[in-house]
């Protein structure tokens, strides 16, 4: 069992029909039926149902006037998957097509709603599911830029600090999953994708498995036992199999699970434990016998628990040298003699040096007779003014200064797309406020242009503070890079959410990372309004990310 892999991470599962399909393929008209019937002459006048076969699509043809496929990536058991173009976004998108009689179809559709509602980052998403035209189709993100583990691994094994991001954010992605009911099965490096920003995202949630079929009676085992290979392969670019697999080497047969830190030198002690512990062993453990990890969120406690690991230093900088220089030595060869310091000049002889300082020392006692009158005159006039009685009544309340500056609470936010289609990423909008920075609201994907496509002048989120108060600040905590963004204001006496661009007032606008927009004027509001105008890479495309808002009164 410890160096059987999983069936749902064989290359075979990728390429080979199903043991049912080519039975069927195979079985003529006059065979006996294998299941009770009218006898075999019905079974000669009323074949099988014929196999559902893949439709003859080809690059350039248009699904529900929207989607054109450019580019066929598979086509294996009945079904296809293609990149396409989603004229109506402008952008770059994924589908996975089968006829709607396909065996699979209503599985695979239930599948995709379900992976759909999920709705977490750390997932390539899933779109739509529709079915048309005796088709069901299932679209989902296009991540150009990013790169397959598998890909990654081919040029050697992961460093230690990208090793641990790696199986740190896949399993906290699965557990995340697991929780909500959803499993993968078929987890292997080539869907795991690297982005360029460092993030890791898990393609093929619920619908890879559905498309070929696959369950499981122990799914979080299984998909544990899948990361803890992929973590296997990471440290060593090895397969912890005895068959070689998805590119990568297998272990020497009738050896064993062998630790990663026996495997190759230099594997960090942690990671290869925590492999260890998450891979189907018989038995065997970690060298520390600690128990092993059975669901992906003991396997994200344990790499939690692993002490910090730093990414490899960069080389320091090296400067260009300076332009100035000291002057070549004289021609010659002779030596630079060094020029003696001047003398000072001498004191003025006589009667004069003395009249001059005797008038030195009557100009500073003038001086410091002077300042002492004013020092005294100053604290007599403070002392005056600190025996005045103080005013009573209705003057006594009003402050000669400022009220103190301070937070402002945010009760509530939106999201608020009014020249869109009216949403924009809406489940996860109260993370703009929920104090965590590692968790974000992050607005579509836009291409062509940072400033959304040209599409819409911007999208953004509102914030309720719960009533008017007076607003000195806004910070906006950004994820991803450089970000312009704008502060609109309602107007003092709104008592409902606006829901027009039209009911706001821009109060400031900046651009960066980590912003602090503070208005020009005195601002009153219980709604503001924080407007993204021009949008950050990523993946192929421009996306806002808000990991943080907070205001200050």
């Amino acid at each position: 069992m410890a160096l059987t892999p999983p069936a749902a991470d064989t290359d075979e599962a990728t390429t080979t029909p199903l043991p049912p399909v080519a039975t069927a393929v195979k079985s003529g008209p006059a065979p006996k039926p294998a299941t009770g019937g009218s006898g075999s002459g019905a079974a000669a006048k009323k074949p099988s149902a014929p196999r559902a076969t893949p439709p003859e699509l080809h690059s350039g043809h248009k699904l529900a006037r929207r989607y054109q496929l450019a580019e066929c990536v598979t086509r294996v058991d009945g079904f296809s998957s293609w990149r396409a173009v989603d004229e109506k976004l402008r952008r770059a998108v994924g589908i996975h097509l089968l006829p709607a009689d396909h065996r699979r179809a209503r599985q695979v559709m239930a599948a995709a709603r379900s992976a759909a509602l999920l709705g977490d980052p750390r997932f390539v998403q899933v779109l739509d599911a529709v079915e048309e035209n005796d088709l069901v189709y299932v679209i989902h993100e296009w991540l150009p830029d990013a790169t397959s583990l598998a890909d990654l691994l081919t040029t050697g094994p992961l460093e230690p600090h990208e090793a641990y991001q790696m199986v740190s954010q896949v399993s906290q992605g699965m557990a995340a999953a697991h929780r909500e009911g959803l499993s993968h099965l078929r987890l292997d490096p080539g869907a795991v994708l690297r982005t360029v920003s460092g993030q890791y995202r898990i393609r093929g949630l619920a619908v890879a498995a559905a498309l070929r079929g696959l369950s499981s009676e122990t799914p979080k085992r299984q998909d544990t036992e899948a990361i803890g290979a992929l973590l296997y392969a990471s440290l060593t670019q090895r397969w912890p199999y005895e068959e070689d697999a998805h590119g990568l080497a297998g272990l020497p047969k009738g050896v064993g699970l062998v630790a990663p830190d026996q495997v190759r030198a230099g594997v960090h002690r942690g990671l290869s434990e925590i492999a260890i512990r998450a891979l189907v062993n018989d038995g065997a453990t970690a060298s520390r016998e600690e128990a092993p990890c059975t669901t992906p969120e003991e396997l994200a406690r344990a790499v939690a628990a692993v002490p910090r690991i730093r990414p490899p230093e960069q080389p320091p900088p090296v400067y260009p040298a300076s332009v100035f220089q000291q002057p070549p030595p004289p021609p010659g060869g002779a030596a630079r003699v060094p020029m003696a310091p001047a003398a000072p000049p001498p004191a003025l002889p006589g009667r004069t040096g003395k009249v001059l300082k005797w008038a030195v020392v009557a100009l500073l006692t003038v001086a410091i007779g002077l300042g002492s009158w004013q020092l005294a005159d100053t604290l007599q006039s403070r002392e005056d003014r600190s025996t005045r009685p103080q005013p009573t009544g209705q003057k006594a309340g009003q402050a000669t200064t400022p009220p103190p500056v301070g937070p402002v609470k945010i009760v509530g936010a939106r999201d608020f797309d009014p020249l869109g289609d009216g949403t924009e990423s809406p489940s996860t909008v109260d993370r703009v406020y929920d104090h965590d920075t590692g968790t974000y609201w992050q607005t579509q994907n836009y291409y062509s242009r940072p400033d959304l496509g040209g599409l819409k002048s911007g999208v953004g989120v509102i914030v309720d503070l719960g009533k008017a108060h007076n607003v000195s600040g806004v910070k906006v905590d950004f994820v991803g890079g450089d970000t312009s963004v704008e502060l609109m204001a309602a107007p003092q006496n709104t008592a409902k959410m606006p829901t027009a661009l039209g009911d706001f007032t821009k109060v400031a606008s900046t651009h960066g990372t980590e912003v602090t927009l503070k208005p020009g004027t005195k601002v009153n509001s219980r709604y503001l309004l924080v407007w993204l105008t021009k949008l950050p890479p990523s993946d192929g495309a421009y996306r806002g990310k808000i990991a943080e808002i907070s205001v200050t009164g």
